[in-house]
């Protein structure tokens, strides 16, 4: 699995519209954000450019791909990432 490298915050959110996941409140530098295909969903995303491969994968890609019930590999394929 390559997790892609040089992805920012508004790059994710809007491949992530594909799942239907939309900005509902922004606190700070980070945005939050809600899904309710298949069940309601958030999701935080620090605004950071680029996002920090850690924080990329283990707090959104993980999450959204558990809630979706795709592998990571299948996400990011489906974001085409």
């Amino acid at each position: 699995m390559k997790i892609p490298r040089d992805i920012d915050a508004s790059d994710l959110i809007r491949a992530l519209r594909i799942l239907g996941y939309d900005s509902v409140r922004q606190s700070g530098s980070h945005i939050r954000l809600t899904t309710t295909m298949g069940g309601t969903h958030h999701v935080t995303v620090p605004n950071q450019r680029p996002l920090k491969t850690g924080t990329l994968l283990g707090g959104v890609l993980k999450p959204v791909a558990a809630h979706h019930k795709l592998t990571v590999e299948e996400l990011l394929a489906k974001l085409d990432l």
